[in-house]
């Protein structure tokens, strides 16, 4: 009898619970009757764009604080599918590509989330947020309806739905929209050799495999308004990228909308993209402050891109081309000229909006969180200079009788070695039509010149002799992000090396140089020729920890390291970008070690310094 009573009792206990649970106020948003509604009310989006990969994690909280400070209510990210598989099968969620966290920490500041997950994402990101190692699949061809492509795809986004749906709005989270596909009437307008129905039905698959993976908010696409014919997808809510013209939005998303809203624009630019060897783009405060005030008389949703930039850390940067330049590679700066500069700073354009945003808002807005702090150093010593001939002496190198791309090699980034020893004279014209993107050439260590993809430099007269070696420096600049040469992103060198038109025969040898964390330099080198391509470390102290930016005006081409971490390229022979951001949490109060690798110089480099300002608006003529 007392064993039943406890059953009942138990009984009683679950039914309670599950009463309780069910009476609890889940929010909601959807799409309806033309409207964003938040818990049944209308909802205008006021959203940010800021990518959680290009800030360091201890500085996610302050910058979306700057963000609230303004007066916007949602941040959108892309997630970049290269970021989190780090190999083929293997996924990293945790430390600073923590996504989950980022969501909660946005939603512990105030805000609304929306995700852009591709799988494609432009961006100014490497190879469009895609696994440079899809491309040694033969048979996969990437953003179309191919089956190799298509199960890589929901490889992702069945991983990136277990970090989403927990945090979705009805789970209690702040997630309300989630893209499908990206930019692909942009992608459409660029491959007609593709038929309109094979492209509709790979762009459909991917919002299928979103619906499929459980993920249950609102979704969206995003494109010029030219472009929804390609891009639009069913079921999802049409949205026009950088349109200015309230009318012209409008009437576009009827079309594509069933002659309804909600208007919105999911990319409006207060900033530009900003390229190696090309002016630094900046948008004028009063246009901002002008088409913001416009899309809020008339009740238009919108997403600044960028509100915050951040950096291009490591090798993540991209590359666009024209007619002029095979490759026109980004800066390591992603500043954008956004309203929150690349260090987190307020700047005059967020002062301006944070005004409008002020006006709309009967509670006064947070405070402007305080800049993080900003120190500097001088004359950090160079201790130690090793030229990389003498780094490979010893290392495990690949022969061929031709060289092998980096994807042969089962490298991603950084740089290969090409050297080969010749039995007899050569003299005339070297060509290496298929350079991917830059070299350096030299003769038994002794440099010869340069060859440049955005120069669509690929040739140099060259003399050499019967026992020469000749060695060519390639390096990966960054695989193009955006258009139809997406689907071409194979580095290094991909055609034979000819002189006179003759294909160079011989064993090469191929030395990696990934740079995925600096070598370790053991030694020094001595008597190293000039323009020799060197690692230079030098040690420093410091009494306190904060933000800065290192000097690199006296430099030529290459990489930084600071404390093991890579803060990206330099190349400050071209401009505009002349500093490098270091966030004060990469720093040590005490010993600190920077290692530059110098790939082209004409100076003896003895020490580097830091500034408080950045430099990225100064080209070099």
């Amino acid at each position: 009898m007392k064993s039943h009573y406890k059953y009942f009792l138990l009984i009683i206990l679950i039914m309670s619970f599950n009463s309780m649970f069910s009476q609890i106020k889940r929010d909601q948003f959807e799409i309806k009757d033309g409207h964003f509604l938040l818990n049944e009310k209308e909802f205008i989006i006021h959203s940010g764009e800021l990518h959680y990969p290009r800030v360091p994690s201890e500085y996610w909280k302050h910058r979306l604080q700057m963000m609230k400070a303004m007066g916007l209510n949602t941040v959108t990210t892309y997630v970049f599918w290269n970021y989190h598989e780090e190999g083929p099968g293997k996924w990293n969620f945790s430390g600073e590509k923590d996504l989950k966290k980022f969501i909660k920490t946005a939603q512990e500041v105030g805000l609304y989330v929306i995700i852009r997950p591709g799988p494609y994402v432009c961006a100014e990101w490497e190879f469009g947020g895609y696994p440079w190692w899809l491309q040694k699949d033969k048979n996969l061809e990437i953003r179309t309806y191919n089956q190799p492509f298509l199960k890589e795809c929901e490889k992702y986004i069945n991983q990136l739905a277990k970090q989403i749906i927990p945090l979705q709005i009805n789970n209690g989270g702040p997630v309300i929209m989630v893209q499908a596909e990206n930019e692909f009437g942009s992608y459409v307008a660029q491959r007609k050799d593709i038929p309109l129905e094979k492209h509709r039905r790979y762009s459909h698959e991917i919002k299928n495999m979103l619906v499929k993976s459980g993920i249950s908010v609102p979704f969206f696409t995003s494109d010029g308004s030219s472009l929804f014919e390609g891009g639009a997808i069913e079921g999802a809510l049409p949205t026009a990228n950088g349109e200015d013209n309230i009318e012209t939005l409008k009437e576009k998303v009827n079309a594509y909308n069933g002659n309804k809203g909600p208007y919105m624009v999911a990319e409006y630019y207060p900033g530009w993209l900003d390229h190696w060897a090309e002016p630094f783009v900046k948008v004028p405060v009063e246009d901002v402050v002008k088409q913001t005030e416009l899309y809020i008389k008339n009740g238009v949703s919108f997403n600044y891109y960028m509100i915050h930039g951040g950096t291009n850390f490591g090798f993540t940067s991209g590359a666009n081309y024209d007619k002029n330049h095979d490759i026109q590679p980004d800066i390591t700066s992603y500043d954008y000229d956004a309203p929150i500069s690349e260090a987190g700073w307020e700047t005059p354009k967020y002062t301006a909006l944070r005004t409008i945003f002020q006006k709309l808002n009967p509670k006064k807005l947070p405070e402007v969180p305080a800049r993080k702090k900003v120190i500097t150093f001088s004359h950090a010593k160079f201790s130690k200079t090793l030229s990389i001939f003498d780094l490979i002496e010893g290392q495990k190198f690949v022969s061929a009788e031709r060289p092998y791309t980096f994807e042969e090699l089962n490298q991603g980034n950084g740089y290969v070695l090409y050297r080969i020893k010749f039995d007899k004279d050569h003299k005339g014209k070297l060509e290496i039509k298929g350079l991917r993107d830059y070299a350096n050439i030299y003769i038994d260590k002794i440099w010869k010149g340069e060859l440049n993809r955005y120069y669509k430099k690929y040739d140099l007269d060259i003399s050499i002799k019967a026992g020469e070696t000749l060695d060519i420096l390639v390096e990966n600049m960054g695989r193009i992000n955006y258009g139809a040469e997406i689907v071409h992103n194979l580095k290094g060198i991909i055609s034979p090396v000819e002189i006179n038109g003759d294909p160079v025969k011989g064993l090469w040898k191929m030395y990696s140089l990934p740079f995925d964390k600096i070598p370790e330099l053991k030694n020094k080198s001595k008597d190293i020729p000039e323009r020799s391509p060197v690692i230079k470390e030098a040690k420093f102290q410091l009494k306190e920890k904060g933000d800065t930016f290192l000097d690199m005006r006296n430099f030529g081409k290459g990489i930084v390291f600071v404390n093991g971490k890579n803060v990206g390229r330099y190349w400050s022979k071209v401009g505009p970008q002349l500093t490098l951001y270091v966030p004060g949490v990469w720093l040590k109060k005490g010993e600190n070690t920077i290692q530059v690798f110098e790939q082209i110089n004409d100076k003896n480099i003895s020490e580097i310094n830091s500034v408080s300002t950045p430099v990225l608006d100064e080209l070099i003529k």
